[in-house]
């Protein structure tokens, strides 16, 4: 009887068993089925945020929807992996891809937990994550879990262990925008993860079980808890010392968060124009997910000094115009904390020397302040209050520009602010709490630096403040040139028979176009007389300037003005030789680039190379072919040759005529603030109608720097407000601080010039040595005049010239420049 039973149970057993086998099978076949190609692991290529660099190698910015960082198995520290596998997966190279062992483990926790009403734990593998985050949804049920599974045994026949957990690595989410380690060792530490000390490579592998849970500053606590846990296994797993994990649990979570934007001070401007180059080059996926890596011509040096000498210049102007009142006025009779109301007001982010503060209380002498609180990322404001005074000194600029008390001379703090004024101040030097008032400028301007040999921008500014205003005056902004524009004109009488002696007559002239009248004058309406093409420029004689354009005719200058590429397409009227038409500070630079490289015409650029994500150079600005300079080793053979097919744009004499002209403009003519440089400078100054735009465009023999200075919305900036006295001088302070470590070069004389002395006011030969005289550069064929030749002479100065119909409205309304 036994036996018979024993017999039916056993057969029974091995029935069901078959039958429980056969269902598995049919279901393992049918998910089989289903489960998607993880063969597309092989081909995977993540997002890579794009970086951006200096000339120098340091970090400008990144652009990025998810912020990652591809490493591969070898270039991952071992205490990264260390760290991760004590936390998620200790038998990671012992099993097949599922861990039946932690399974085990798991069950019997989770029998636990159920009693006690605490979260299940999870046994997944990093190969069954890898699964997960690559290949399935993140849906929890028992379907995807066995998809898991399933794809996880395949995926550890096709790869090794190292590949798995490289995956796992780069892709796992880490919290704060962060994907993969190196991106999470940069935005939590802010240092690469070969800087990362144990205990914080710790806290990266806690993160996986729930990034918010173990947020740095919500949940302090619960992050120093989950990455002690972490350290403990790594000691059981014998990664690391008892000793160091008590030393590593005993520190405090020391969290630093990265700050995102532009990472090199001053330059927001130029970060956004490379990122809009880039976005129009590539298109958005490439830009924000292709991992491109871009050396740009930045130097921060001078990104510093440009964005300095621009932004004091501003200040000067504006306060010279007076003050128009605080940013906004706060209510603090019912306020608890001042800290607070002020916290909700934003700062200018990127001109942190100045701060916002609100008027506590005021007297005649002086006001107290309340300084706005630091904000802390993730943290919110300070704790912290901090209060200052402003004297009555150091608000004696703030005579009122607006209202009813305009032009008002201060006598008090009281007639400047009052109570609950918001207002921003600066910290005085060498105190600790003195501040002096500050006002963002009305007025705006933008400097453009370029190495005229090669168009690499080494700085761009494109406003006092990206962080009050994105628009970019160095590259959006088009304004008349003005004045100077000039050189181009006198650059294309030079290259076609004029010589710098030629003399043309600054007197009266009258241009009629359909029916209405136009005369062109000079700033100040008066004249020479007789005057030498240098004298034209060095003094920006306009009405010279346009019998010079008659004379060769305005068609012959649009050219040349296409070629230097100030304008795509210059209407060829007369007005148009006077500045008329709008360009930008980049195309200025650009074309007086060419003067000072010996007559070729460059391309402006911000970027030198651009590299994809495998190290490839995809793009390179330098297109000069360099014979022998792939060269192994030297073996007595010549130096390498460098062939430049860039376009000859200006005979290189022509460029040295108008560069000795433009010498003149420093030394005695409209810019002679710039002299106080102390080395050889040539430029050109520029002001339009009503003194609407200040231009000032310089360069030495290395080094090219156009500013331009205006409002936004045009309007005067008052008379006087020329380009020697506005834009000039920040020319000069930015140029003392770029120059001052290097010699002074005289500019190059090419060959076949020929220096002779004549008198610079009636351009005729002269003895050397004599009052007056000045040594002119001539070409092979050409000398001073023996006689008297007047270029726009006639027994009736105010005969007409006749301008087609077509060109009335430019001819009658846009005068151009004055000055």
């Amino acid at each position: 009887m036994f036996a018979k039973v024993f017999g039916f149970l056993f057969t029974f057993g091995i029935v069901a068993a078959l039958g429980v086998g056969g269902v598995a099978a049919y279901f393992l076949t049918q998910y089989s089925e289903e489960l998607p190609d993880y063969e597309v692991l092989s081909a995977y290529e993540p997002p890579v945020m794009t970086r951006v660099h200096a000339a120098n190698g340091v970090l400008i910015a990144e652009y990025a929807r998810e912020r990652r960082l591809y490493l591969p198995a070898a270039a991952i520290p071992d205490l990264i992996k260390a760290a991760f596998l004590s936390a998620e997966d200790k038998n990671f190279y012992r099993h097949k891809g599922v861990d039946y062992v932690g399974i085990a483990t798991a069950m019997a926790r989770n029998v636990q937990s159920l009693a006690s009403g605490r979260r299940f734990a999870g046994a997944s593998t990093i190969t069954q994550q890898v699964a997960k985050v690559f290949l399935l949804s993140s849906e929890r049920t028992m379907t995807r879990k066995l998809k898991e599974a399933m794809l996880a045994l395949r995926i550890e026949q096709a790869y090794t262990k190292d590949k798995i957990l490289e995956l796992y690595l780069n892709e796992i989410y880490l919290g704060l925008g962060s994907y993969g380690v190196a991106a999470a060792s940069l935005n939590y530490f802010d240092k690469s993860v070969h800087e990362l000390t144990l205990e914080e490579a710790a806290y990266l592998a806690a993160l996986p079980k729930g990034p918010n849970n173990y947020h740095p500053f919500r949940q302090t606590e619960a992050a120093i808890e989950r990455r002690n846990y972490v350290l403990d296994r790594m000691h059981i797993n014998g990664y690391i010392t008892p000793e160091q994990a008590e030393a590593g649990k005993a520190l405090p979570l020391q969290v630093r968060l990265r700050e995102y934007g532009s990472q090199i001070f001053a330059a927001d401007f130029f970060a956004e124009e490379v990122r809009r180059e880039l976005f129009d080059i590539y298109g958005e996926e490439k830009l924000y997910g292709g991992g491109l890596s871009v050396r740009t011509t930045l130097n921060p040096k001078t990104q510093v000094q440009a964005r300095a000498a621009l932004q004091n210049g501003l200040i000067k102007f504006d306060e010279s115009r007076g003050w128009r009142g605080p940013k906004t006025k706060l209510d603090l009779s019912a306020a608890d904390d001042w800290g607070k109301l002020i916290g909700e007001i934003e700062p200018l982010s990127d001109v942190p020397e100045w701060l916002l503060a609100v008027v506590l209380d005021v007297n005649a002498e002086q006001a107290t302040l309340g300084i706005r609180p630091d904000s802390i990322r993730s943290r919110g404001l300070s704790d912290d209050r901090k209060t200052g005074v402003l004297p009555l000194k150091y608000a004696k600029w703030a005579k009122w520009s607006v209202g009813e008390r305009k032009g008002r001379a201060i006598k008090g703090v009281t007639d400047v602010v009052s109570v609950g004024d918001v207002i921003f101040v600066e910290q005085v030097a060498d105190t600790d709490a003195t501040y002096r008032l500050r006002q963002i400028p009305e007025i705006n301007g933008a400097m453009v630096v370029m190495d005229p040999h090669t168009g690499r921008v080494t700085a761009l500014v494109g406003g006092f403040s990206y962080d009050a205003s994105e628009f970019n005056r160095a590259t959006q902004a088009n304004r008349q040139p003005g004045s100077s524009f000039k050189p181009i004109v006198y650059a294309t009488a030079l290259d076609n028979g004029y010589t710098p002696s030629s003399v043309v007559l600054d007197a009266p002239i009258e241009i009629r176009s359909g029916g209405q009248l136009w005369k062109p004058q000079n700033y100040g309406r008066n004249f020479l007389g007789p005057s030498t093409l240098r004298t034209g420029i060095e003094r920006s004689r306009n009405v010279m300037t346009v019998r010079l354009a008659q004379d060769m005719g305005m068609p012959l200058i649009s050219e040349y003005a296409r070629r230097f590429g100030v304008y795509d397409d210059l209407q060829p009227v007369l007005s148009m030789s006077l500045g008329a038409g709008e360009t930008t500070a980049m195309r200025m630079a650009a074309a007086f680039s060419v003067f000072a490289n010996g007559g070729r015409k460059i391309e402006p650029t911000l970027i030198d190379r651009i590299q994809d994500r495998f190290g490839k150079t995809i793009f390179r600005h330098d297109q000069r072919i360099c014979e022998g300079c792939d060269a192994a080793s030297w073996a007595g053979q010549e130096e390498p040759i460098l062939i430049d097919e860039r376009l000859q744009v200006l005979d290189p004499m022509t460029a040295y005529q108008i560069t000795s002209m433009m010498e003149g403009v420093v030394q005695r003519g409209t810019a002679t603030v710039v002299r106080e440089v102390g080395k050889p400078i040539a430029g050109k100054t520029g002001t339009t109608n009503d003194e609407k735009d200040a231009w000032f465009v310089g360069f030495s023999p290395d080094l090219v720097a156009a500013v331009y200075i205006g409002y936004d919305n045009p309007r005067s900036m008052g008379r006087g407000a020329t380009g020697g006295q506005l834009a000039a001088p920040i020319f000069r302070d930015f140029m003392m601080e770029a120059l001052a470590d290097t010699p002074a070069v005289p500019f190059r004389l090419p060959q076949g010039l020929t220096l002779i002395p004549i008198d610079r006011k009636t351009g005729l030969r002269a003895n050397g040595g004599s009052e007056g005289v000045i040594m002119e550069a001539f070409k092979p064929g050409t000398a001073p005049p023996d006689d008297y030749s007047i270029i726009g002479y006639s027994d009736n100065p105010g005969l007409p010239l006749t301008v087609a119909p077509e060109s009335d409205r430019a001819v009658i309304s846009g005068t151009g420049g004055l000055y």
